[in-house]
């Protein structure tokens, strides 16, 4: 019996797979399809996700090949918003096709010694208080999968989520939009190309290779009929002319693809040894490359959790603070999205007012962009800590640079937390917490003053990082209990 199945091999399930193999998980990954879908349904790498492959060392490969890009949209207003201000080393969209993405992440978990099996399809499952067992069927036979946990990365269609029983409530259809990949003769002069009109929303972006990614919403797109079943350059050159004013030269499309605006959250993300994570658990409107960068955050949050119950030393709820944690985000999600669809597929003239205000908002109020920079970042995301904790926990540490030239990203690894103490002679007192503990040794403990270059660590005596990058526990200096019996009661509470 292996310890973990995932089905899925898009990017959301490459990464958990990764991450549990790192923290020393058996885990196989089935995927239906044969090859990888050669289309990029997602080209946008958000910031927190370049952090997230920082702090496992494989950020420069995503950097290589990507374009940055120092801002994004909100809605499609024409105002973009500003990310070069953003705390972290990746202030800029990153963009780099979904097909690129998920090779990287494959070849990464194949070199972690991870088993993933294309052609392989997950049929069904049976579980029981001591294992689940999942039904594959492949060019050979059918057979049966057995492990300790199953995660459903397998996409909106789940049928992992179907199969566990698990509701997937939400809202219908009320507009579409259309994605192609084509030739442009006369592209645009600026790399990322978008306009807003009464006719709709037009969207041009440059994959490379001679490759654009034009997409758009037309106002009088009524969703009757699924018109790429049958349509080509014609149909795409009238519906991109109508917005833009012109249809750029556009030839020889390679994919046509349209999309609704339902959006789905499913009502649990755990039902006994079944777990969701990406679109399987949320189904949202193509928005500026949410639906990938939020599946990669399910999976860094659910891997490590995982890794450790499978490994013994989780605490009791700590698989289920998974549930708790990224539904809340999910819900987050939900709102952030529905307020851009409004903006991005109703042109009526009461909405494109709303437009002219909030590109005047973007523009002349810093505060009011900075805070969409860290909605749409992923930087803002924070998880409710609950009783009277101290104001940093539950939300993401920053790469904050310690004496000895390294960032804290480098420390953060997916089998352990890291107790970041403001003095040496603070380190010398806790030390023994790590050596001292029964196994697992799952403690870190780095000396350094975070609050030198960030007024809100400033004053901060110690802080619990957990394997995710997200604060645990958090205490002030000038405390009257010791630092050692504060930090031994915080690691106690998050270990067995």
């Amino acid at each position: 019996m292996g310890e973990a199945v995932v089905v899925g091999a898009g990017p959301t399930g490459l990464w958990l797979a990764a991450e549990l193999r790192l923290a020393g998980v058996d885990v196989t990954v089935v995927e239906r399809r044969e090859e990888r879908f050669p289309h990029s349904k997602g080209f946008t790498i958000h910031p927190r996700t370049m952090e997230i492959w920082a702090s496992r060392g494989i950020a420069h490969l995503f950097l290589d090949e990507g374009r940055k890009i120092p801002n994004s949209h909100f809605g499609l207003l024409d105002q973009r918003v500003d990310f070069s201000a953003l705390d972290t080393p990746f202030p800029h969209i990153l963009v780099l096709g979904q097909p690129r993405v998920e090779e990287l992440l494959e070849r990464y978990a194949l070199d972690l010694g991870v088993d993933i099996r294309r052609g392989h399809s997950f049929a069904g499952l049976t579980q029981d208080a001591d294992s689940v067992v999942a039904r594959v069927e492949s060019a050979t036979g059918t057979y049966p999968l057995e492990a300790d946990y199953l995660a459903g990365c397998d996409g909106a269609a789940s049928g992992v989520r179907k199969a566990a029983g698990i509701a997937f409530p939400g809202t219908e259809s009320t507009a579409y939009t259309w994605i192609a990949d084509v030739t442009l003769d006369d592209p645009p002069a600026v790399p990322y190309f978008q306009r807003n009109s009464a006719a709709g929303q037009a969207l041009v972006v440059p994959m490379g290779n001679g490759v654009h990614r034009v997409g758009g919403v037309n106002a009088d797109e009524d969703g009757d009929e699924d018109w790429t079943e049958h349509a080509g350059a014609e149909e795409l050159r009238t519906r991109l002319a109508a917005i833009a004013g012109s249809d750029f030269g556009l030839r020889d499309p390679l994919w046509i693809s349209r999309t609704g605006s339902a959006n789905r959250l499913a009502e649990r993300y755990r039902r006994g040894r079944v777990l969701l994570a990406g679109d399987a658990a949320h189904r949202i409107f193509p928005v500026g490359g949410l639906g990938l960068n939020v599946g990669l955050q399910d999976a860094w949050n659910l891997g490590w959790k995982l890794a450790a119950t499978l490994r013994g030393w989780a605490p009791d709820g700590l698989l289920e603070s998974y549930h708790d944690e990224r539904h809340g985000a999910g819900l987050a999600l939900m709102e952030l999205v529905r307020a851009q669809t409004s903006l991005m597929t109703d042109f009526r003239p009461d909405l494109l007012s709303l437009r002219s205000v909030l590109n005047r908002a973007v523009a002349d109020v810093p505060a009011f962009s900075a805070l969409l920079a860290k909605e749409l970042s992923g930087l803002a995301v924070a998880y409710p800590p609950g009783g009277d904790a101290h104001p940093l926990v539950g939300h993401r540490a920053p790469d904050i640079r310690l004496s000895d030239g390294r960032g804290l990203f480098s420390v953060i690894a997916p089998d352990r937390y890291v107790l970041l103490v403001a003095s040496k002679a603070d380190a010398e007192a806790v030390s023994a917490l790590a050596g001292n503990a029964p196994p697992p040794h799952v403690l870190t403990v780095v000396a350094d003053d975070p609050g030198a270059a960030r007024t809100e660590w400033d004053r901060l005596r110690a802080a619990l990082i957990r394997p995710d990058g997200h604060v645990a526990w958090a205490a002030r200096a000038g405390g009257d209990g010791t630092l050692a019996a504060a930090a031994a009661a915080a690691l106690a509470a998050v270990r067995r």
